[in-house]
């Protein structure tokens, strides 16, 4: 019984060839894109699960509020770990990560390789994450100091095997260091928040331990089964009150706890499940590159829409042919077929359909998994299709599919009357449907929200790229490790600043870009800090040259000056701090802070000017407290260039960089690149959006295409009468159009406010961002209506050139 099915259906696919195509290509299109956010989706969803006990494990976040400034920080005090693991049963264990002093350099034969996939950890590691062992063992493998566990890629570039245990690796250019290796463990997942290629002991971390007031670690515990998270998370009040306050009575007028948070200050500690970290966090500073949990839901709700859309086209041309079909139900019925049978045969041919389609949709997915690959940042191959979690899945799809697809058609077209049928009196091809008018609605508005989403993304993305941010982001070039030069740093910088094409060059450890060195340190206005003249601001060490070669404008005062010799202990500020202190004219005034660690508020600094404020973070966030003063950060060379020949211009400085440091890679980018980075999340989204957007308005197209075309059928002799009559050409066009562009119409005004509200959600996610405009609306819409009228248009057209003669002869 059921090959008798699949051969009818299948005679029936090469019957109606272009309606056949038409499902198929729709269907096929719809597939794709779903298998393809399926493998985005469930990758992201699958970060950090491969740990055992994920479920248990923790990162404490601080949450901190002083003098109006907001710190939202993925790290925690050092001692926090073993101050939890000490006072509560309900902390199983703890460990440390440290990543902040950033890559490394790594001796391999004469020359060194900069490695950045590097952290420092407590022996305690191996106990909390679930990190296999190829070689040596985990459980005491970070003991001691000078030792590293190495990552089986690691062990294989470095030693060319993976036993490696017990041999030595060189790290550091000036303060050169040999680590030992304890252990090799199996590459770290690409589904991990974290990545490390190298893990050194945490005795080898350059920091004074001890203090609850500084945030520097990453601190993960392990909670014992049955443990609730938040009820635990109340244990932080005692910590601040047992621990943090003592320290900060040493510096600052403070009585407790409660008065600092009346006078609208917040110290607070909380949990994050590890599981949510990778789409859930988006606090600073994050280990790698985190995802984004609402562009998850989108995505997901986009392959829906795109499969319903798909489906929604099967429905429309199955129930619009079913005047085809009626003959062939009428006879079947009489011959005694019962309606179940007819409704089986039915659903054999759309889950026929479903699978053709997916055949088709698997060789599109493999020829597009490269461009996919490119705009998601993943690297999917063929094979990942074959996950077990993701093969069930894939293999029910485009049953699920056919019969969700068929199931209307099918019993819509089994219900007919075989007595009507067969005195032609059934009228079921192309009567005005209001449920066909609804899902043809339905397909454009989902189209519209897309196309409005991308057009507002795009508008937001060159807004950040023309956006004055305060410095000059354009002809920077920003060279790496220039640490590693030692003695020959200040002639590297003197000789390639004298060089044709070279405006100004400077030292610059801080950049203003979200991946750039950050800190943080407490100031106040007085010798003594209390709850009202105490504020938290970064502090970004810089030379004399740093204003001038980034494009910075001093709006008071002056820059750094070699004439000015107090200029040591000098500080540039930035409006927003300017703001805070309520100074009018804050040059000459002083401010003050801690040069060490519960040593008071000691040092003063004599305010000499104020730059203008300028961008150092994403738009994301509002411009926070700044000064800039003199220090020696001179891992990183920013050169102002203006030249055509950059890559000439480059040339030479690589060729000034090998004689000074023939054993240093060399490494370089502009700054204008890495301010794009930080937005190429967005940037993604866009692409994705876009390409989302074409693929919707195709398919609802195709079936647009295809609900004309057999309309225009059905209506061949109504056309040929109308000529004979006198009827234009455009009236019939405008006869067979006018539906479907109203439908259009109404889909417009449908999308607009939904995507009005939609896109108002994300923006909210920029302190600086566009308005979203009128106009937006006006060209989605205009865009919509030529694309309908054209896919509408081509087949009218078609159908009113046609001689009356050979639609009326018959009669």
């Amino acid at each position: 019984m059921l090959t008798n099915y699949f051969k009818i259906a299948w005679r029936n696919l090469l019957k109606n060839k272009i309606f056949s195509f038409i499902n198929v290509a729709g269907l096929a299109i719809g597939l794709c894109c779903f298998i393809m956010i399926a493998l985005y989706v469930t990758d992201e969803l699958s970060y950090d699960r491969f740990h055992e006990k994920a479920d248990r494990i923790y990162r404490v976040h601080a949450d901190i509020r002083f003098g109006g400034t907001d710190l939202k920080l993925a790290v925690s005090p050092d001692p926090m770990g073993a101050t939890l693991k000490k006072d509560y049963p309900q902390v199983e264990q703890y460990v440390r990560l440290y990543t902040s002093d950033g890559a490394k350099s790594i001796k391999k034969g004469k020359e060194y390789i900069v490695e950045n996939h590097v952290g420092y950890a407590d022996s305690t590691l191996f106990e909390v994450f679930t990190l296999p062992a190829l070689a040596g063992d985990t459980k005491t493998a970070l003991d001691n100091p000078n030792t590293v566990v190495v990552s089986e890629s690691a062990a294989r570039k470095y030693f060319g095997t993976t036993d490696a245990v017990g041999k030595t690796l060189e790290v550091g250019v000036t303060d050169k260091t040999l680590y030992k290796v304890t252990a090799v463990i199996k590459d770290i997942p690409a589904n991990s928040h974290f990545n490390f290629d190298f893990i050194f002991s945490m005795d080898n971390v350059p920091y004074e331990f001890g203090n609850y007031l500084s945030n520097n670690f990453y601190t993960y515990i392990l909670l014992r089964e049955g443990t609730d998270y938040k009820a635990f998370e109340k244990k932080f009040d005692e910590v601040a009150v047992r621990y943090i306050l003592p320290q900060a009575k040493q510096y600052m007028q403070i009585n407790s706890m409660d008065e600092f948070k009346k006078a609208g200050n917040q110290l607070e500690y909380h949990l994050m499940p590890l599981t949510d970290i990778h789409l859930k966090s988006d606090r600073f500073p994050e280990i790698g590159i985190n995802g984004n949990i609402q562009y998850v839901y989108i995505f997901s709700a986009v392959a829906l829409f795109l499969l319903l859309i798909a489906g929604i086209n099967f429905m429309n041309l199955s129930t619009a042919r079913s005047s085809n079909r009626a003959k062939e139900v009428g006879i079947r019925k009489v011959m005694g077929t019962e309606r179940q049978t007819l409704i089986a045969q039915f659903m054999a041919e759309s889950t026929l359909t479903s699978y053709l389609a997916f055949l088709f949709a698997l060789l599109l997915t493999v020829i597009l998994l490269p461009y996919f690959n490119d705009i998601s940042a993943k690297t999917f191959s063929i094979s990942s299709l074959f996950q077990p979690r993701l093969l069930s899945f894939l293999l029910i799809l485009p049953f699920a599919v056919g019969i969700l697809a068929g199931y209307y058609p099918a019993f819509f077209l089994s219900s007919f009357r075989p007595i009507e049928v067969l005195k032609s009196k059934l009228n079921a091809g192309f009567k005005r449907s209001n449920l066909r008018n609804m899902l043809v609605t339905f397909q454009f508005v989902t189209s519209l929200v897309l196309v409005i989403g991308t057009i507002i993304v795009y508008r937001q993305l060159n807004y950040i790229q023309t956006k004055k941010l305060g410095f000059d982001k354009d002809q920077v070039l920003i060279i790496n490790g220039t640490g590693a030069l030692t003695a020959n740093r200040d002639a590297f910088k003197n000789e390639v600043g004298q060089m044709a094409g070279v405006k100004s060059a400077s030292y610059a450890g801080y950049l203003p870009v979200a991946n750039s060195a950050r800190s943080d340190n407490p100031f106040s206005k007085e010798a003594v800090m209390d709850m009202k003249n105490g504020f938290n601001m970064q502090v970004w060490n810089v030379d004399y040259d740093y204003v001038p070669t980034l494009g910075m404008e001093i709006i008071k005062g002056r820059n750094f000056s070699k004439s000015y010799g107090s200029d040591s202990s000098a500080v540039i500020i930035n409006e927003t701090t300017a703001k805070i202190l309520g100074y009018d004219d804050p040059i000459g005034k002083k401010i003050y802070t801690s040069t060490g660690a519960l040593a008071g508020m000691n040092t003063a600094y004599e305010i000499v000017g104020v730059v203008r404020n300028f961008h150092y973070e994403s738009l994301r966030q509002q411009v926070g407290p700044l000064c800039m003063k003199l220090g020696n950060n001179s891992w990183t060379a920013a050169f102002k260039i203006n030249t055509e020949e950059v890559q000439s211009l480059v040339g030479q400085i690589e060729a000034k960089w090998k004689a000074m440091a023939p054993e240093m890679p060399f490494s370089y980018q502009f700054l204008d690149e890495s301010f794009d980075q930080m937005y190429r999340t967005e940037q993604r989204v866009g692409k994705v959006a876009l390409t989302f957007a074409i693929l919707t308005i195709l398919i609802a197209c195709l079936g647009l295409f295809g609900l004309v075309t057999y309309m225009a059928e059905q209506r061949t002799k109504e056309i040929g009468i109308r000529k004979v009559l006198g009827a234009s050409v455009p009236s019939i066009v405008g006869l067979l159009s006018g539906e479907f562009l109203v439908l259009v119409v109404i889909s417009v005004l449908i999308a607009s406010p939904i995507a009005y509200y939609a896109m108002s959600q994300w923006l909210t996610e920029f302190a600086y961002r566009i308005e979203i405009s009128w106009w937006m609306f006006l060209t989605a819409g205009i865009l919509a209506v030529c694309i309908a009228l054209l896919t509408v248009s081509f087949q009218a057209i078609r159908a009113a050139l046609m001689n009356p003669v050979n639609s009326l002869k018959s009669e």
